[in-house]
Formats: structure tokens, C-alpha cells, sequence
């Protein structure tokens, strides 16, 4: 089933709408969420209330891509349940890579329109190499650590770790010369 047709049935308040997106995207919402919090039964109950969390949102938001929309709340779900279950335990890696990430992304207070910042983040990184956009991607979207990604790749975890650096810095240079204030 497309994507357009499982929007179509949200908006039709068809609760099909959610069998059909566990179906097309409950693979990936997972896969985010083990990523962010390496725990199934958290992973599992995040990709849940992702799929109330769409039920609620559409209507009235029409998302362009239901993937990236998912992935989106599923992602922002999984940091805030890793958020909660940290204070119970010591897991620095999340926060680590928030940090991280932090250095390079301007203050979102100072933020003049979501999607603006968005497209410059997907003009940047379609300019970067392949291996630079899974290595950025990989750690910053799904979490996933640096020997994760060092064996993805065939890297060195030290070669990640830089080449994870100098793509921070330049989308920190790029986004300032686009005015925002890293």
C-alpha cells in the first residue's frame, strides 16, 4: 500500500491507517528506536505511541514523506524515553552523541522556520560524500556508536571519530554562512 493511500486513511479516520503503517514502516520506526535505546520492550512502546502520535497529528498535518514524519516522532519519542530512563542509569552514549551535535546546530530559540533549517540540512549533506552522510546519519539520526559504525564501514573507530568531526565543522561553517548562529 503507498504511503498516500495510508494518509488518505488517517484522514478518513480508518483505523486501518495504523495496520498499514506498522506494515510499510514498523521495521524502521524499530530500528530507530533500538538504536537511540537498545532496549525491545522500550524500542516497542515508543513505535507504539508513534503510531498514536500520527494517529493524533493527522489529521490536520499532511506529511510529505509518512516515512521521514515517522522516523521523526519516533526518534524524538526514543530520546525522551532514553532521557527519562537515564536519570535511572548510566548510559552516555545518547547524550554524547546530543552533545556532539550540539556544537554544530544553531540554538533553537534563534531558529527562523523549521523547515528552513531542514532543507539547508539536506542541501549540506548531499554535498558531503557518501561515506561522510552514513557515518553523520548513522550517528546522529539512529544513534548508533562509533565501533557500530566503524565496523559498517570498514573504518578505524579513530578514523569515524574524526571524519565524524570535520563533518560536524563543516556544517557548523555552512550554517553560518547561511545566518544562523551556531
Amino acid at each position: 500500500m503507498t504511503d498516500q493511500i495510508i494518509i488518505d486513511l488517517y484522514f478518513a479516520r480508518n483505523e486501518q491507517a495504523i495496520l498499514e503503517t506498522e506494515k510499510a514502516h514498523g521495521a524502521v520506526c524499530m530500528a530507530i528506536s533500538m538504536g537511540i535505546l537498545n532496549d525491545r520492550m522500550d524500542a516497542e512502546e515508543c513505535v507504539n505511541d508513534t503510531y498514536l502520535k500520527a494517529w493524533n497529528s493527522i489529521p490536520p498535518t499532511i506529511p510529505r514523506s509518512l516515512r521521514a514524519f515517522l522516523s521523526r516522532i519516533v526518534r524524538n519519542l526514543s530520546i525522551d524515553r532514553y532521557r527519562k530512563r537515564r536519570a535511572d542509569r548510566a548510559n552516555l552514549d545518547v547524550e554524547a552523541v546530543l552533545e556532539e551535535l550540539a556544537e554544530c546546530l544553531p540554538d533553537t530559540d534563534e531558529l527562523p522556520a523549521e523547515n528552513t533549517l531542514s532543507e539547508a540540512l539536506d542541501t549540506f549533506l548531499r554535498k558531503v560524500s557518501e561515506v561522510d552522510r552514513r557515518l553523520f546519519l548513522g550517528r546522529y539520526w539512529h544513534g548508533a556508536s562509533v565501533n557500530v559504525l566503524a565496523e559498517g564501514s570498514g573504518l578505524s573507530p579513530n578514523a569515524v571519530t574524526k571524519r565524524l568531526g570535520k563533518t560536524r565543522e563543516r556544517l557548523r561553517v555552512y550554517l553560518n554562512e547561511r545566518g544562523y548562529s551556531v
